[in-house]
């Protein structure tokens, strides 16, 4: 069999001359190749040759890291780039390079995500060669290697010009001119330069280019003041503008301060402190008090209270002891925690959270794909329309001077830059998602909450999601042997109200008395109990053997239990409703949504629980394909409708819902990620959090898209009617974009 790999960290070629001929020598091994250009090693072997290869490696070189040829997902950071425009034009032309696949570029954390075959640093110079034959002064920048950004220089060179700007006003000649261009060189030199070398990639509509081509043409009909003042005034909204989005970017990145990167592990009765991907499930860890618990697990040993509240958003205590199961991204409190891990690095609680955060912003709503395709024609129209004004009217206007349309038609060029909208409206959903993820309610994406907003009907699931979830026996009505018989055949079961049966017998189970057990999905188990035949599960399932039953009126989930050719009777087991449930729905009910409750419980039970917490719709005695076939139905007569669910059933209506939510602390797997919206907090009054704040957020989008439009609109048609000068230009660009992105923070407030 073939087998392929990419190696990492290999930077001598003879050493990789080297390598692979020691592993030609290998028993096993045949038709080993190692290109140390392509960074790709390919050999044949019978059986998985990884493991022996990694022991050869590291041997011989030990810094070589061996990835198998599979796609590979590679995050870089971006220095340099403060243009959003721009980065959607790299983000285009790096979706063009073939080896690179699912290319998002993230303008508002800097950062580049793409997935490939070939080896990290191959991807990442084709990656770069690409970003340099458009932008020369933009570097791509390993995630661990990564920097804070500072303003300080820009800062400097923004207050040194202000300075001079105001002296030149002040002075006159010969000196004033002076001090106009050393202000305009501090503030513009960088402007300048990027437009320079912009030049020779073809980039005549980029921002930089449009600046400096506006404020040079002013210089030379001389209007001096208003150059140096465009150009300044250009770069203090450039420098908010950097300091609002970099006040998102760290109260997004505070969230990784969640994430424990190393554990305590006990090993032959010493701790060894490993990274926590090098930890494997059931090995035991220790978690001393202040510390955060790094992976999924349960204790083993200690008792303590753990702090859930970077999980859950709300800050409650929660006690822990020996069986309890704790979650990655927990602060212990109290007390020191043995803990055995149950959940490896990559598939732990705090780990899921910060991927569905950090990958949020790659699902793009709608508002944005349509900001992206407006800006691609925007500032090509508006730079056709200056140039006309200002070289081809003054050919039919005589009376007008020619540096009167000149002028008009160097303020149009201000006026076309797109960054108010480019960069404000992914903004303003980047802040959503990163707020509402501090309340423990997290979004996939943008998409999803645009569509939350425009829901117009909720479906729900009980069980879990209504009610708590935990089933407990309240009445058992029937023979002696009735609850033994009962456990005995629910405990293959992994369902929670046979687990609440099994739960409630005290006794011990012989599980070698029960034979040819199947499970009847949606009805119950039919088996044989000591060679008779055996049934338990609901009243359609045991009628058939028993036709005169009668059903049970008692609220709750009714287990019927038919041995031996005799019916024995009937289990009650009950769930309760939760406590914030009757005060969400209320709420939803109040924000004008629909709410419709879905259960496999008998139409009793349904009525009874529908009844206590007020929906507008209920429907019972519901199969999982029952459901499904509801959310259908309903799809087809509303246009948005979201569906809130908890179990591994429900993963299939959550995945066909125009919104999918789950309930993620005691929700499955599964669920969650079928889902759109995961609740942390289990708690139903989040949903309308999210709806309200969706509804916010969708609010602030269209009002930067209509402020920032019809400003610029505006003033492009009073400064092409002489009734407007380039100080209002620079207004409508820099001054709407500094107001729409100021606007776009506001979505963080929750």
């Amino acid at each position: 069999m073939k087998y392929q790999y990419t190696i990492e960290n290999l930077d001598c070629a003879h050493c990789a001359s080297e390598l692979e001929e020691a592993l030609k020598q290998v028993d096993g091994f045949y038709d080993v190749s190692l290109s140390f250009v392509n960074k790709k090693l390919t050999l044949c072997s019978k059986s998985d040759p990884t493991l022996k290869l990694e022991e050869i490696i590291l041997k011989k070189e030990p810094q070589v890291k061996l990835h198998s040829m599979k796609n590979t997902v590679v995050e870089l950071a971006i220095k340099g780039l403060d243009c959003a425009h721009c980065a959607n034009e790299i983000e285009e032309a790096l979706r063009k390079e073939g080896s690179l696949h699912n290319v998002y570029l993230n303008f508002i954390q800097r950062k580049l995500t793409y997935t490939t075959y070939e080896a990290k640093e191959v991807s990442m110079q084709k990656a770069q060669a690409v970003i340099h034959s458009l932008e020369d002064d933009i570097l791509l920048v390993d995630l661990q290697k990564q920097q804070t950004d500072t303003f300080h220089k820009n800062k400097l060179y923004i207050v040194s010009a202000i300075v001079l700007f105001i002296v030149a006003l002040f002075t006159k000649g010969t000196i004033s001119s002076v001090f106009y261009f050393i202000a305009y060189l501090l503030v513009g030199h960088k402007v300048l330069l990027k437009a320079f070398n912009n030049m020779f990639h073809g980039k005549l509509f980029d921002e930089n280019f449009l600046m400096s081509i506006a404020t040079i043409g002013a210089i030379v009909i001389n209007e001096i003041p208003e150059a140096v003042g465009v150009m300044l005034f250009y770069q203090i909204g450039e420098y908010f503008q950097d300091l609002a989005v970099d006040r998102s970017r760290k109260s997004i990145a505070s969230m990784m301060n969640m994430k424990q990167e190393y554990a305590n592990v006990m090993e032959n009765n010493q701790i060894v402190v490993k990274n926590i991907h090098e930890v494997a499930v059931h090995n035991r860890i220790l978690v001393k008090v202040g510390e955060l618990v790094p992976l999924d697990g349960v204790v083993v040993d200690g008792n303590s209270f753990i702090d859930t509240s970077s999980l859950t958003g709300e800050s409650k205590l929660q006690e822990v002891s020996k069986g309890s199961e704790v979650l990655s991204g927990s602060l212990n409190t109290s007390g020191s925690l043995t803990i055995e891990v149950m959940k490896d690095s990559k598939e732990s609680t705090v780990n899921k959270i910060l991927e569905l955060v950090e990958n949020a912003s790659s699902k793009k709503a709608k508002s944005e794909r349509f900001i992206t395709v407006f800006a691609k024609y925007y500032t090509p129209v508006v730079c056709f329309i200056a140039a006309i004004i200002a070289f081809v009217l003054p050919l039919f206007i005589k009376e007008v001077p020619f540096s009167t349309f000149f002028y008009r038609g160097l303020s149009f060029l201000v006026v076309s830059c797109p960054c108010a909208l480019v960069l404000s409206v992914p903004l303003a959903y980047f802040a959503s998602i990163g707020g509402l993820s501090k309340k423990g309610i997290l979004v996939k994406g943008g998409n999803y909450l645009e569509a939350l907003a425009k829901v117009k009907t909720i479906l729900l699931d009980k069980t879990g999601t209504i009610t708590q979830g935990v089933f407990e026996v309240s009445e058992v009505v029937g023979c002696e042997d009735l609850l033994s018989i009962c456990a005995l055949i629910e405990a293959s079961s992994t369902h929670p109200i046979a687990k609440s049966i099994v739960r409630s017998y005290k006794g011990s189970l012989d599980l070698t008395r029960v034979k040819d057990l199947q499970e009847i999905k949606g009805h119950g188990i039919t088996c044989k109990v000591d060679g008779f035949f055996s049934a338990v599960g609901n009243y359609e399932l045991i009628k058939q053997y028993v036709p005169n039953l009668v059903e049970c009126q008692s609220v709750g989930s009714v287990v019927y239990v038919y041995h031996n050719q005799v019916y024995l009777g009937y289990i009650v087991v009950s769930d309760k409703v939760k406590d914030t449930s009757i005060k969400a729905l209320k709420n939803m009910k109040a924000s004008g949504l629909k709410t419709v409750m879905l259960t496999g419980d008998s139409q009793h039970v349904a009525k009874a629980i529908a009844n206590k917490v007020e929906v507008d719709q209920w429907y019972g005695k519901l199969l999982p394909n029952d459901k499904v076939s509801k959310m259908e139905e309903y799809l087809s007569r509303d246009q948005h409708v979201a569906f809130v669910g908890d179990g591994i059933n429900d993963a299939p209506v959550l995945a066909l819902a125009d919104v999918g939510i789950s309930m993620g602390q005691l929700g499955s797997d599964a669920a969650i990620e079928a889902s759109d919206l995961v609740l942390m907090n289990d708690d139903l009054n989040d949903i309308y959090i999210a709806y309200h704040h969706a509804k916010k957020t969708q609010s602030i989008v269209k009002m930067n898209i209509v402020f920032a439009i019809v400003v610029k609109f505006i003033v492009l048609l009073l400064v092409s009617l002489g009734y407007s000068n380039m100080w209002m230009a620079i207004f409508a660009d820099v001054g709407v974009s500094v107001l729409a992105i100021l606007n776009s923070i506001r979505a963080m407030n929750i």
